[in-house]
């Protein structure tokens, strides 16, 4: 781990399509380790394709990412699965496994990757429930619980193999005011303890502003601005402004 050097993500030149229509039209971004950077944009404008791309459920048209200074676009599914090892990945509807328990449900990805004894897989799918605050919940399964719940659980189990990128889709999402607040202070927690390299895909700019160190602004297809808040509210292009004065799109 330490021997990486540079940025923890590169992304260069990315372009997706799928059939006519043209999602992302040569992005660029640099993600640095410890840092999080929020993607905004409205509805439909491949912020989570970028994501999805990131981790290798996609392939790219054309363009680089790199991991930790690794290209990975070319890679064989088997050295593809040793990056995502490293990659943590919180879904926009948690996409629990809905026959399993939550306990079950996070010691998932250490039953499938790493061979520990089966007490060790528990004891740490326990400890990392509780870590989210879901210490009581352990044997239910994912439709006896709330929303918020389910993305604490998708959140846990996103950290069960120790990752150094989050990468997170949409995290608030559909939550009430208070459940979204708490999911926010959730993420700033974890940020804080393990100093992960993190995107946050949002197309909410409160949300944004409380978890990230700089923001990117996707629309059609390409980043049209990049950097803090402030620096944004100063821009003057005009699609910039509407986003910030409207708030949510």
């Amino acid at each position: 781990m330490q021997k990486d050097a540079g940025p923890a993500i590169i992304v260069k030149n990315l372009h997706k399509s799928f059939g006519r229509q043209t999602v992302l039209n040569g992005i660029d971004l640099k993600i640095g380790k410890g840092e999080t950077v929020a993607v905004l944009g409205r509805s439909g404008t491949g912020k989570s394709v970028l994501l999805k791309l990131i981790v290798g459920l996609h392939k790219p048209d054309d363009g680089s990412i790199q991991i930790h200074g690794q290209e990975i676009t070319k890679l064989s599914l088997e050295e593809l699965n040793t990056i995502r090892k490293r990659i943590g990945f919180l879904f926009q509807e948690a996409a629990l496994y809905d026959s399993l328990t939550l306990e079950d449900n996070v010691a998932f990805p250490l039953r499938r990757h790493n061979k520990i004894p089966e007490k060790e897989q528990k004891d740490r799918a326990r400890e990392l429930l509780s870590n989210v605050g879901m210490d009581k919940d352990f044997t239910k399964l994912p439709s006896q619980i709330s929303g918020g719940m389910k993305k604490r659980v998708g959140l846990a189990r996103a950290l069960a193999l120790d990752p150094d990128i989050l990468l997170f889709d949409e995290p608030t999402a559909g939550l009430d005011p208070i459940t979204a607040s708490e999911i926010e202070e959730l993420i700033l927690k974890l940020q804080e303890e393990r100093k992960t390299a993190s995107i946050v895909v949002t197309h909410d700019l409160h949300g944004a502003k409380t978890v990230s160190d700089r923001m990117a602004l996707i629309h059609e297809g390409d980043i049209v601005i990049e950097g803090t808040f402030d620096e944004l509210r100063k821009s003057d292009d005009p699609f910039v402004s509407r986003f910030l004065r409207e708030g949510k799109e």
